[in-house]
């Protein structure tokens, strides 16, 4: 994935408005001032003229972002780095290239001024070489340690930094954090870098935002816009929480900062949408909430570790919170505790919502992740719960993220095969005890109607229905009566808890 910038033409009008007005509030004075119009009148034969108060607003308007750049651009660097052809798997070599259609003019040109690759034959790489790549990063400390993207310094082998006159250092790699894909860098031998400071406000829609990077390896490019959109998720990663920008951003300016109006760091770019490869206006940074506590982290420790709950979750939809008889469609429904976890020593169960942790609401599932990851292993936490209709509030203290582990973060993406079945759900159903490897509890899916709302709801031949509407389920028959209950109690929809290979999950069945 490679990030940069590129310019926008909206933003560029917006600018030009107010010169506008400066040029028309100065003609007007000058036309009063020649003609010697009576007071009242204007020399273009109306009786109006410029108040003073009018004309001095239109010449305070702000010329631009020069002295804002002049401020913080010399503390934007390019990143430049060296990985053996070897390790093509590597996040920055999938990442940066943006253009997968070889005979692509714009393929050519990301080539040219993002991977250089000697040798080859049309382009392509004999296998032991080296790989170029360039990216960009930002001083936030005057004695060298500097911040970049995970995927910019991923897998090198060396790192060289050039600030904006020109001197060219070597940098370590101190630390990175593939989750939030931010990377802390050190170069050594001086103690008065120029540096900028993390924001400590959250910007607002709308707010200006200037964007320094390397775009192309070009050099230092600023760029302007607004910024556009906040707490996205582009499927990046467990903890995505995005602001959206339009300052255009190219290959390239991965790592880069994006500023506020106070000179201060707002975000790191980190990635684009764009269908070509070359920016389309829409832009993406880690905010600098996020930034901050990894950074600070990789400085302490080399590496981050968070908080662990140990769930298994999936967002609650309206379906799922009529049929729990919540009043909104928000938390976090569990769908399994961890064996041995902290949430499955508190008593927390399958079915349970968690709605808010220390006193904060949780909106969804990713919400829930990124709130438990904020948090230190060790530390003692507060969750509100929804149970069977009752709330409750439950203590424990959060253990530390496996390594191998990504945040518990799941979704029903409905893209599940079916087949034919029952009257209700569109489902043929067995016992589990009575097929093999299904284990003794719950009713196995045999059929599925593609035309039945379960089907509809992802549940596929195979599944083991666990519980309905809370309770659990051996035969049909009690499976019958529990959809009749649920009717009769004026739900519109059913939730099932359904296991699919070693996972479960709960879903929301509309009632026929």
């Amino acid at each position: 994935m490679n990030d940069r910038i590129n310019s926008n033409i909206t933003t560029s009008r917006k600018i030009l408005r107010p010169r506008r007005l400066v040029l028309l509030g100065t003609v007007a004075a000058l036309g009063v001032a020649a003609l010697s119009v009576a007071p009242g009148t204007s020399p273009f034969g109306m009786n109006s003229f410029i108040a003073p108060a009018q004309a001095a607003e239109a010449v305070a308007t702000p010329p631009g972002f020069g002295d804002l750049v002049s401020k913080v651009k010399p503390a934007v660097i390019s990143v430049r780095v060296k990985i053996d052809r070897d390790n093509d798997k590597s996040a920055m070599l999938q990442q940066n290239r943006m253009d997968q259609d070889e005979a692509s003019p714009f393929d050519q040109f990301s080539r040219e001024f993002g991977f250089r690759f000697p040798g080859g034959t049309n382009g392509v790489p004999h296998r032991h070489q080296v790989i170029t790549g360039e990216g960009s990063g930002f001083f936030i400390s005057a004695d060298g340690y500097a911040v970049t993207n995970n995927h910019v310094v991923d897998h090198a082998e060396s790192v060289q930094v050039t600030t904006d006159d020109g001197t060219i250092y070597t940098a370590k790699v101190v630390g990175t954090d593939p989750k939030t894909d931010l990377a802390l860098i050190k170069v050594d031998g001086k103690k008065d870098f120029p540096f900028v400071k993390f924001s400590d406000q959250k910007p607002r829609i709308g707010d200006w935002v200037v964007a320094v990077g390397n775009p192309f390896g070009l050099g230092g490019t600023v760029t302007a816009g607004i910024v556009s959109a906040s707490g996205r998720d582009i499927g990046n990663g467990p903890y995505d929480d995005f602001i959206q920008i339009d300052a255009p951003i190219n290959k390239g300016n991965s790592g880069g900062p994006a500023f506020d109006m106070n000179g201060n760091v707002i975000g790191v770019n980190t990635a684009i949408f764009s269908p070509s490869g070359g920016s389309v206006g829409i832009g993406f940074d880690i905010p600098a909430s996020t930034a901050k506590l990894v950074v600070a982290q990789l400085k302490e420790k080399g590496a981050v570790t968070r908080g662990w709950l140990g769930v298994q979750v999936q967002p609650v939809t309206a379906e799922i919170a009529d049929s729990l008889g919540l009043k909104q469609a928000r938390g976090a429904i569990v769908d399994n505790p961890q064996d041995g976890s902290p949430a499955a020593k508190a008593g927390i169960e399958a079915g349970d919502v968690i709605t808010a942790v220390n006193g904060t609401t949780i909106k969804d599932s990713r919400d829930l992740a990124r709130t438990i990851a904020t948090l230190a292993p060790g530390t003692s936490v507060k969750l509100d719960i929804f149970r069977k209709g009752d709330s409750k509030t439950v203590t424990l203290t959060l253990g530390e993220l496996p390594n191998e582990q990504q945040a518990a973060n799941k979704a029903d993406d409905g893209k599940m095969q079916p087949s034919a079945g029952t009257p209700r759900l569109g489902l043929g159903l067995a016992p589990a005890g009575e097929v093999q490897g299904a284990g003794q509890k719950g009713l196995v899916v045999t059929e599925v109607d593609p035309q039945g709302p379960a089907a509809q709801r992802g549940i596929q031949t195979g599944d083991v229905i666990l519980n309905v509407g809370g309770k659990a389920v051996s035969n049909v028959g009690e499976m019958r009566s529990e959809l009749a209950q649920a009717k009769a109690s004026g739900k519109r929809s059913v939730l099932l808890q359904v296991r699919s290979a070693d996972a479960t999950r709960f879903v929301a069945v509309p009632l026929a």
